[in-house]
C-alpha cells in the first residue's frame, strides 16, 4: 500500500470505512492507587526519557485533531498525578475554542480531583469518567490497595459543583463487588450519575487469578431484572458502552462487555501510551511508533504518514479470552500502560 505525502486535513478511515474521531492517550503510566484487577503491587514504571514530555503529548494530540479526531480522552495510570498536567489541559483547550474538538475529556479515579475540578471545568472538560468499583470504605482500600475512599467521594463532589458531570465506572469482580452493584447504580442515579459496568479483561500479570474475578454481565444484568425494569435505550457517548434506562431509578446504566460481546464493528478509537505508541486496537498487539518521527523533525510531516500508516492497519476486530489451561493473560502489557 503506497501513502501519498500525507495531508494534516484528510479524515482518517481505516481499512474498513470508520471514521476514526476518537483519540485516547494515556499521559503517564504511573497511578496512587494499585488496584489488584490493574497493577502489581510492585510495579516498574518506565524511565523519563520515553515519556513524553507535556509538550510532545499536545503536538501528537493536536497532529490528531487535525487528521479529524473530535473528541480526546486522557487517561494513565491515573492522569492528574503527572506533574503539571494542567498545562496539557490549558494547551488543549484551545482546539474547544476553534471549534475542531468537540470533547475534552478525562478518565480518573478521583483521588486529585478536589484540588482540580475547578480547573478542569475552566479548560473545557464539561464530562469525565470516575473510576469507583465499591462505596464500602474498607473494600475500597481492600480493592485499590492505597486508596482513600472519602477523597474520592470529596473529589466527585466537587467535579459536580464545578459544573461538571460525572459517569462513574464499576469494574464487576466476582466474589469482590457483585452484591452491591444495584447499591451502586441507586447511589449513582441518586446523584444525577450514570453508571457503568465494566467485564474485566485479560491484560498484564497482576498477580492473582483472574479467571477467578471474571463476571459475565450477561449474568449481572438478568439479576438487576429481578429487581429493575431495564429499558433498551439509543444512547451513546462515542465509547463501547451500551446503555439501557433503569425506570425505577430514572438513570442510565452502561455494560462494557469486551469478553461477551465485543463491539468491534463500530470502533472509531484509537489509543495512544504515554511513550508515543499507537495501538490501533485494545486487544491486539499490533502498534505504531509516533515518538521515533515526532523527535526527528520539527515538522509534522513524518508524524502524520506515521498517523496515516497505523490507521490504513487498524483491524476488524479483536479476540479476548481468557486461557483457562494456561492462565495466562491474553495480552502481555498492563491495562496502566495504554489507559484503560
Amino acid at each position: 500500500m503506497s501513502f501519498h505525502h500525507a495531508e494534516p486535513h484528510v479524515p482518517m478511515i481505516d481499512p474498513f470505512g470508520r471514521h476514526v474521531t476518537y483519540l485516547r492517550v494515556s499521559v503517564t503510566d504511573r497511578c496512587d492507587f494499585r488496584c489488584v484487577y490493574c497493577m502489581a503491587e510492585n510495579m516498574t514504571f518506565l524511565p523519563k526519557r520515553e515519556i513524553l514530555t507535556l509538550e510532545e503529548l499536545d503536538r501528537v494530540c493536536s497532529a490528531f485533531v487535525d487528521k479529524g479526531v473530535r473528541k480526546l480522552r486522557i487517561t494513565g495510570g491515573e492522569p492528574l498525578v503527572r506533574k503539571d498536567i494542567m498545562t496539557l489541559f490549558r494547551g488543549l483547550s484551545r482546539h474547544l475554542d476553534t471549534g475542531h474538538l468537540e470533547e475534552l475529556t478525562l478518565t480518573t479515579n478521583g483521588s486529585q480531583l478536589a484540588r482540580y475540578a475547578d480547573e478542569l471545568h475552566a479548560c473545557g472538560v464539561r464530562r469525565i469518567n470516575v473510576s469507583i468499583d465499591t462505596i464500602d470504605p474498607d473494600r475500597f482500600h481492600a480493592i485499590t490497595r492505597w486508596g482513600d475512599l472519602t477523597k474520592v467521594l470529596d473529589g466527585v463532589d466537587a467535579a459536580r459543583r464545578a459544573g461538571i458531570h460525572v459517569k462513574i465506572n464499576m469494574v464487576a469482580l466476582k466474589g469482590v463487588n457483585e452484591d452491591e452493584i444495584a447499591e451502586m447504580m441507586v447511589w449513582a442515579h441518586g446523584l444525577g450519575m450514570d453508571l457503568t459496568l465494566i467485564e474485566t479483561m485479560p491484560l498484564g500479570d497482576i498477580d492473582g487469578d483472574r479467571t477467578e474475578q471474571y463476571l459475565p454481565l450477561s449474568l449481572v444484568r438478568a439479576r438487576l431484572r429481578e429487581r429493575f425494569t431495564l429499558d433498551e435505550i439509543d444512547y451513546r457517548t462515542g465509547g463501547p458502552s451500551r446503555y439501557v434506562s433503569v425506570r425505577e431509578t430514572g438513570g442510565r446504566l452502561g455494560f462494557i462487555t469486551p469478553m461477551t460481546h465485543n463491539f468491534c464493528e463500530s470502533c472509531n478509537r484509537v489509543r495512544l501510551t504515554c511513550t508515543g505508541t499507537l495501538y490501533m486496537c485494545l486487544g491486539q498487539e499490533d502498534a505504531a511508533d509516533l515518538r521515533a518521527p515526532m523527535r526527528s523533525s520539527e515538522a509534522n510531516d513524518a508524524l502524520y504518514t506515521a498517523i496515516d500508516e497505523a490507521i490504513g492497519r487498524k483491524p476488524k476486530g479483536h479476540d479476548f479470552i481468557i486461557d483457562r489451561r494456561r492462565n495466562k493473560p491474553s495480552l502481555g502489557r498492563h491495562m496502566s500502560v495504554t489507559g484503560g
